[in-house]
């Protein structure tokens, strides 16, 4: 049976793309070898195309690749080579619209002092977060992303962050 390569590109923010390939090329090697993929990474573009022969691979690459490109670090990013494992990603500017000023406001709201608010999360959901551009992006299992999801959205939408704890706390007892 004669297999046909397969492709995908993605779109890496040009500060990401050292991260992406590690030092010396470790990262991009450690990915290639953990999925069986070929990736080719154009820095001057910033594109990245994942080539494999089997789809699948490709499949389960692309959320690595965006993770790293949202502001993860890789060993974080590789967390998703577990099956129970999901990336969730929230275009801040989908919920509170186009205002710069907003985004500024509301970034620090998640962020909160000295990055207690996102730590606070983290740990309560056990997920990681990462709050980068317009984005603010999770890796966790599906079922603690989905509660630091809506945990994140609520913290966008004007909730307290006192209330959202709460909210979180509940959301463990069931």
């Amino acid at each position: 049976m004669n297999s046909k390569m397969q492709q995908e590109t993605i779109k890496v923010p040009k500060e990401r793309i050292a991260v992406l390939i590690g030092p010396k090329g470790s990262t991009k090697r450690k990915i290639e070898k953990e999925t069986s993929t070929k990736l080719v990474i154009d820095s001057n573009e910033g594109d990245v195309t994942i080539n494999s022969e089997d789809p699948y691979q490709i499949f389960i690459t692309i959320p690595i690749i965006k993770a790293i490109a949202r502001g993860f670090n890789p060993e974080k990013a590789l967390q998703l080579l577990n099956e129970n494992f999901c990336f969730e990603m929230i275009t801040i500017t989908d919920i509170i619209g186009k205002s710069k000023n907003d985004l500024i406001r509301l970034k620090a709201r998640l962020i909160g002092s000295k990055g207690k608010a996102r730590r606070s999360i983290e740990y309560m959901t056990n997920t990681k977060i990462s709050i980068y551009g317009k984005t603010v992006c999770i890796i966790g299992n599906v079922l603690d992303v989905m509660t630091a999801r809506q945990a994140i959205e609520r913290i966008l939408l004007g909730a307290k962050h006192s209330n959202v704890y709460a909210w979180i706390e509940k959301q463990k007892e069931v």
